[in-house]
């Protein structure tokens, strides 16, 4: 099964971390990533810009209108994402548990769904 791990940052959390901690992190993170991606179970991995570069749509009544950075302020935001191959839920969040980033932020895990069922559920 395909788990999407997302990582949820909290800036004053990482702020608050001693100097060269984050650094520290992000390298035993990155290093993790590669040991997964040579066992075959992260099958991708991406770092998302700040919320302040992002630009949100919506369209309603057939007018779509865009919206510079974060759509709503929050203490979280999201930061980036793994997708992951686990047999189950209690996997994935064994795998989830080894990143460190539920210290400044939090960590979701959601599973993938089969997107050719969805396919054939919709005959499309």
């Amino acid at each position: 099964m395909k788990f999407l791990v997302m990582i949820y940052n909290d800036d004053q959390l990482i702020e608050a971390l001693p100097d060269g901690e984050y650094a520290t992190m992000m390298r035993g993170c990155i290093a993790h990533a590669d040991e997964m991606r040579e066992q075959g179970t992260l099958l991708d991995s991406q770092m998302l810009g700040p919320p302040a570069k992002a630009v949100s749509l919506r369209t309603r009544a057939g007018r779509t209108t865009f919206l510079d950075g974060p759509f709503a302020e929050a203490k979280e935001y999201l930061g980036g994402f793994n997708l992951i191959e686990a047999a189950d839920m209690d996997e994935a969040l064994r795998i989830a548990q080894e990143f460190p980033w539920s210290r400044t932020g939090r960590i979701e895990v959601r599973p993938v769904m089969d997107f050719e069922s969805v396919r054939q559920h919709f005959n499309a």
